[in-house]
């Protein structure tokens, strides 16, 4: 036996009794006549003391141990000496005299030290991941993950859902990111994909008449990389039959409130707010919303009509829009810290960025193409007083919106505005369909499985063909039954009442530009599952690698997953991906590119 108790348990109730602890040396100190190691494990650290007074033998060879060594060692638990205490430390009001010590494993020298390895560069952490993960803060994440998933699992168990697993070697069904392929060496020239998600599989287990999934799932897309993306990655994924939208997001707040109070101690008041799209984006310039500030966005469209500033004119006039958001306080601004927000506005895609400070009136190069009454009226519209600095963002909608969306965080940093907590909002009433202008023709907002409203099918029955290629038909008003969630302005999952009649399915199809011929090749087993009595159903998925990330307070999702890739996708561990021997192609019958080897 190796241990009687982790490292973290040892405590009061120990004091005068014998006991057994294994772990790595995480320091040792060598004041003289005694020795002071801090023993780690998973659970923490205890101080253990070689004493050549009460245990020679372990003294002398506590003298060779050196960090990251793994020792195992038997001693008598005392209570620290007066004035010694360190209580930042669940056990630092004792420590263990070591009668015993066995060095069970010697380490070389590391390429970092483990209490330093934050300050590491990522490169150099993710080859050693091993040791990177030794540090206590990646070692908390990963343990409250495991008890976020093990919540989840069990409130979904308490709430009749059944956990079914769907294949990992699926077929290839190209919407949204990039697939993942598997060459078939049993199907010569044929191919399996990595799922992107369960989704065809999970409604027709709904079909099948399960009524309640629930899935812990990795999902892969083969996407360009950032902090809070990977190549794979892991959801909740749920599917409930006989269902509207209400029910799903009952369940799924109800999910999150027990996993928050189970594994932070944090109440999470229900129901959570909800936003529709068309506000969100109005407000907050995106569909993801930070609701913990507020700074929010404001347009003077019908005010710069009243001016004669070409700029915000001819943007109204081609269609466009004018917002800006109120910067409270940064009127004492310098012109050179103004034109540095310019420069930012513009690496967000501005063409440029209009300010007008509140300054002792009104102060700015562009308040002489406004009378005095309209800048007041923009004035009263920010409620901006003195001291305040306006901000101006003049282009087409989008471009307006996602600028002033990013200054609006940014502004929300620097200005410290940003509240601590957990901030869930529900946005809802999306559109069914985008517009895609590089490909002119419309595309699905979420995913072609996504219910239209009610009331708006009669609309996607109407159009006719050469509404499919005009971004101002009619197909452009037609609202999906979709949600999504939000926590702190990151989308952390999202999903829909599903289309369950094969007529619906096929006409969304026919809407996306897809023929019935490629329907069938790459849905047909879900539309023919449709046409044999699809009961109405709906569901959702949570990233849950985001929602951990969210949690723990770290800035990136590879902080909460054991094994990440870096941004090329590319395991500075393992090596992966690597090339492999040409035997193996040829029984895949695959030939690389002559360019490539």
């Amino acid at each position: 036996m190796f241990r009687d108790k982790w490292c973290n348990e040892v405590n009061d109730s120990d004091i005068g009794s014998f006991i057994k602890l294994s772990g790595w040396v995480f320091r040792r100190r060598d004041h003289g006549g005694l020795i002071f190691v801090d023993l780690r494990d998973r659970s923490g650290i205890v101080q253990a003391v070689f004493s050549p007074e009460f245990s020679p033998e372990p003294h002398e060879l506590a003298h060779s141990i050196r960090s990251e060594f793994v020792i195992s060692l038997m001693g008598e638990v005392r209570r620290r000496p007066e004035g010694t205490e360190n209580l930042n430390l669940p056990t630092g009001t004792v420590e263990v005299y070591v009668k015993e010590l066995t060095i069970l494993n010697e380490s070389s020298v590391l390429p970092f030290m483990i209490e330093d390895a934050a300050e590491a560069s990522e490169s150099l952490r993710f080859k050693y991941r091993y040791l990177d993960l030794r540090r206590h803060d990646l070692q908390q994440n990963l343990i409250i993950r495991h008890k976020a998933v093990k919540s989840a699992r069990d409130y979904f168990d308490e709430q009749g859902f059944l956990e079914i697993e769907t294949p990992m070697l699926t077929k290839s069904t190209p919407e949204g990111a990039r697939d993942f392929l598997v060459p078939s060496r049993l199907n010569p020239g044929y191919f399996y994909a990595l799922p992107q998600s369960p989704q065809l599989f999970k409604q027709i287990l709904m079909v099948a008449g399960f009524d309640r999934y629930f899935q812990v799932v990795k999902c892969f897309r083969d996407e360009d990389l950032r902090a809070d993306r990977q190549p794979e990655f892991t959801q909740i994924d749920l599917e409930m039959s006989f269902v509207e939208k209400i029910d799903i997001i009952t369940v799924i707040e109800g999910m999150l409130q027990k996993v928050f109070n189970d594994v932070l101690e944090t109440s999470i008041q229900t129901p959570f707010p909800m936003l529709s799209y068309s506000e969100s984006m109005e407000r907050f310039g995106n569909d993801k919303p930070d609701t913990r500030f507020g700074l929010e966005l404001i347009s003077i469209d019908d005010l710069v009509r009243h001016s004669s500033f070409k700029v915000f004119l001819d943007a109204i006039h081609s269609g466009g829009r004018v917002k800006a958001l109120n910067a409270k306080g940064l009127a004492s601004l310098s012109r050179k810290e103004i034109d540095a927000l310019t420069a930012e506005a513009q690496s967000f895609g501005a063409k440029g960025l209009a300010w007008i400070k509140v300054k002792n009136g009104f102060e700015s190069p562009i308040t002489k193409f406004f009378p005095n009454e309209i800048l007041n009226k923009i004035a009263e519209r920010f409620d901006a007083q003195e001291g305040d600095l306006m901000l101006f963002v003049a282009d087409k909608e989008k471009i307006v919106n996602d600028v002033l969306s990013r200054m609006r965080l940014e502004l929300g940093k620097r200005l410290k505005l940003i509240k601590e907590g957990f901030d869930f909002l529900w946005i809802t009433d999306f559109p069914l369909l985008e517009w895609d202008a590089e490909e002119s023709r419309f595309t699905a907002m979420h995913h072609p499985f996504t219910s239209p409203v009610d009331d708006d099918i009669e609309s996607l029955f109407s159009a006719k063909s050469p509404d499919l290629t005009n971004p101002a038909s009619i197909l452009s008003t037609v609202r999906a039954k979709a949600y999504d969630i939000v926590l702190n302005g990151y989308e952390i999952g999202g999903g829909s009442i599903r289309i369950h009649r094969r007529d619906i399915q096929k006409k969304m199809f026919e809407v996306l530009g897809i023929s019935d011929e490629e329907a069938n090749v790459k849905f047909g087993f879900l539309l023919d599952a449709l046409q044999y009595g699809a009961p109405p159903h709906g569901g959702i998925a949570l990233g849950l690698d985001r929602l951990i990330m969210l949690m723990v307070g770290a800035s990136s999702i590879r902080d909460v997953i054991a094994f990440p890739k870096t941004q090329k996708a590319y395991c500075l561990l393992s090596g992966a991906p690597s090339p492999v021997v040409p035997k193996q192609l040829r029984e895949l019958n695959i030939k690389l590119d002559a360019k490539i080897l």
